[in-house]
């Protein structure tokens, strides 16, 4: 399955929780606020589809494929341990 980056912008309606759920039921871990990172079926286009279902008409959302070897660093984050354990499985050390 196919690693991807999520980010969304809820704006005046700021109601996560049905959005939160789906993340969470797809297994993603969360690193930041509003930023997930998760192995999911499909394409960009169909996760974005998914989730906007999720979201209101004024939201932001960006769906991103992340291929191994990228470069990354981190800090502050939410959840360090499961987080850095993700990115390391899923781009590399």
């Amino acid at each position: 399955m196919p690693a991807y980056m999520i980010s969304y912008d809820l704006r005046r309606v700021r109601n996560y929780d049905h959005l939160i759920k789906q993340l969470k039921d797809w297994g993603c871990v969360r690193p930041l606020q509003s930023l997930w990172l998760g192995n999911l079926k499909g394409n960009a286009v169909t996760v974005r589809d998914i989730l906007k279902q999720l979201m209101d008409a004024d939201d932001g959302l960006i769906v991103c494929e992340i291929k191994p070897t990228g470069d990354w660093a981190t800090f502050q984050l939410i959840d360090n341990t499961e987080s850095v354990a993700w990115i390391r499985a899923n781009i590399g050390a």
